[in-house]
């Protein structure tokens, strides 16, 4: 066997063999060498604070390719600025390489505006600024919902929640400020239901019970009455009952008139007008604190009286009691009888309390 595998002919072909493989070796890296363009390298052109369109036009008139990223946004620097290049620019790279680009976008990401309408104000600032949206003006509006958000505005116009405006946009805010007092209400009698309910809303009325005459709902009827009355002053957000028909309010004169009777008061002119009188407060009176003077009472004692031929009878002066009874004098007349004659009394004086 070894005989065999020196013979010149075995030789030969061993060495065609090998030669062959070394040919078609060589052939295929002389092809991957073309397509690949081995050995032909581009250096990375420096692209960095261009805009995105000039740099895209750089990269292609070099022969390289590109891929095109956003980096968060930052105010710093202008929109679709390239803000970084990758290989980093000087980089040689092969012809038709894509070179990554992140660009700075043209605003923030857009957020969607939360669901705060209706919900108090201190409550819907903190879930707008969660979301990274800034408030800028607070609008004050006359509604019953007082320190409510009503509504949210963005460059001027009402958004609704669900939005997309971009991230750390200024958005306005309309909140309530309470109800108004004292509004005058609007006369609806003779227009439509439709109608009424617009004008009844425009002057800050809420519509109530719609009542109409044949059970139906159609909002073509005529309304021929309305409670309150108009020209009341009600406060805002009153509601305001309306009973409505196809025929005229003249038609219903006769409704109209038992609606009067129980939504209507009326005052009984022909009873005479009630008087009142003030009862004095005896408690403000003024009080004298010092007690009047008394006057001290007189103690007369009795005298006995004369009688004639010279018998007389006396009690003893100190037995004699005190009384109010003042002294008699007596006086002889022309026949030697002595009279008595009564003293008059002092008047009584008078106590004069200040």
């Amino acid at each position: 066997m070894l005989k065999s595998l020196f013979n010149w002919k075995v030789l030969i072909n061993l060495v065609v063999a090998v030669a062959v493989f070394m040919g078609l070796v060589w052939l295929t890296f002389r092809w991957l060498e073309y397509h690949t363009n081995h050995g032909q390298e581009i250096p990375v052109p420096n692209v960095v604070n261009k805009s995105v369109h000039d740099a895209v036009k750089i990269l292609e008139d070099t022969g390289l390719d590109y891929e095109v990223d956003s980096a968060t946004y930052n105010p710093k620097y202008r929109p679709f600025q390239v803000l970084q290049v990758y290989p980093s620019p000087g980089s040689r790279v092969k012809d038709g390489r894509a070179i990554q680009l992140k660009v700075n976008p043209r605003s923030w990401a857009p957020v969607a505006v939360p669901d705060v309408i209706n919900k108090y104000s201190g409550l819907a600032f903190q879930r707008l600024d969660q979301v990274g949206l800034k408030v800028g003006d607070t609008i004050f509006e006359p509604s019953i919902q007082k320190d409510a958000v009503l509504r949210v505005l963005f460059k001027g116009n009402t958004i609704k929640p669900g939005s997309l405006i971009p991230r750390f946009s200024i958005i306005d805010v309309v909140i309530g400020s309470g109800p108004m007092r004292n509004i005058t209400i609007p006369n609806v009698v003779g227009l439509t239901v439709k109608e009424a309910k617009a004008y009844i809303a425009r002057n800050l009325f809420e519509v109530g019970v719609v009542e109409h005459e044949d059970g139906s709902s159609d909002e073509s009827d005529i309304v021929y009455y309305q409670d309150p009355a108009a020209g009341d002053a009600r406060d805002q957000g009153m509601q305001i009952d309306l009973w409505a028909s196809k025929k005229t309010p003249a038609e219903l004169r006769g409704r109209i008139d038992q609606l009067n009777s129980i939504y209507r008061m009326q005052v009984d002119t022909t009873l005479p007008p009630i008087r009142y009188e003030e009862v004095p407060n005896f408690q403000d009176a003024p009080v004298n604190e010092t007690p009047p003077p008394v006057t001290p009472k007189r103690e007369v004692p009795k005298t006995e009286t004369l009688k004639p031929s010279g018998t007389s009878t006396s009690k003893p002066v100190g037995t004699a009691k005190a009384t109010d009874v003042k002294p008699k004098t007596s006086s002889a007349d022309n026949t030697g009888k002595q009279t008595v004659t009564p003293t008059e009394k002092p008047k009584a004086k008078k106590a004069i309390i200040n």
